[in-house]
């Protein structure tokens, strides 16, 4: 008789899973985000916090070229704005913007046709200047430096304005800077135009706009934060030394 032979059985084998790299993809700009709770603000970049804390923030890193470190009140910004035509205005310049209080009272007063061109050198400030007015297609925002507005406005094509308003702390620069940006407004203001400076010390720069101008009005501010006004000038005659 023949031995019965047994078919060889099938051996049982696990499947072996397919390699797999074991390494974590780079992080994209978008993950890089999602890992930083708190991205630099930026011109582009809607910042966080409210208008005083912003401009404490920039009063304290800026110093000396930051005016104040409070937003002005709207009694500030009224008193700026006043006796202003805006029915003949074609544009106005606002130099050291801030949060905006001057310009939200200009895109309420101006007419549409009125081209209100601010320009803010911190980017945080110009941050929240863009937010605020991105659906006043009369206002354009600039992130630049202020006492260049003369070269920012011919960029524009726009070589006169009817009022130059300063936000800007000139008596706490150079003189040759504020010599230059005073001079650089009269070149720029149109005929029966003004300069108008805001202050946070009432009075104590009288002279000093004197010296530059042939008329100087001082209007007082006492509800402000601190207790400021405006000074509204009128006829340049360049730097008279004292």
């Amino acid at each position: 008789m023949m031995p019965s032979t047994v078919p060889p059985q099938p051996v049982a084998t696990s499947p072996v899973a397919p390699a797999t790299a074991l390494h974590t993809p780079a992080a994209g700009p978008t993950d890089t985000a999602k890992t930083n709770p708190h991205p630099p603000a930026g011109p582009n970049r809607t910042p966080k916090g409210p208008d005083w804390w912003l401009m404490m923030r920039a009063f304290l890193t800026q110093g000396k070229r930051i005016a104040s470190f409070a937003p002005s009140s709207r009694f500030m910004a009224r008193k700026i704005l006043d006796g202003i035509n805006w029915a003949t205005a074609g544009s106005i310049v606002e130099l050291g913007a801030g949060t905006g209080p001057i310009t939200a009272e200009m895109v309420r007063l101006a007419s549409p046709k009125t081209r209100l061109v601010v320009i803010e050198l911190d980017p945080t400030l110009c941050g929240r200047l863009r937010e605020r007015f991105r659906g006043s297609p009369n206002v354009e925002v600039i992130l630049g430096d202020a006492t260049k507005f003369g070269e920012l406005l011919a960029e524009r094509g726009i070589p006169k304005v009817d009022h130059v308003l300063s936000g800007l702390p000139l008596p706490s620069f150079p003189a040759e800077v504020r010599d230059s940006i005073l001079a650089t407004a009269a070149r720029t203001i149109a005929s029966g135009g003004t300069f108008r400076q805001l202050t946070v010390m009432p009075l104590v720069y009288y002279k000093l706009y004197r010296r530059y101008f042939e008329a100087v009005r001082f209007r007082f501010v006492p509800f402000n934060l601190p207790p400021g006004g405006v000074y509204v000038c009128r006829g340049f005659r360049g730097a008279v030394n004292p």
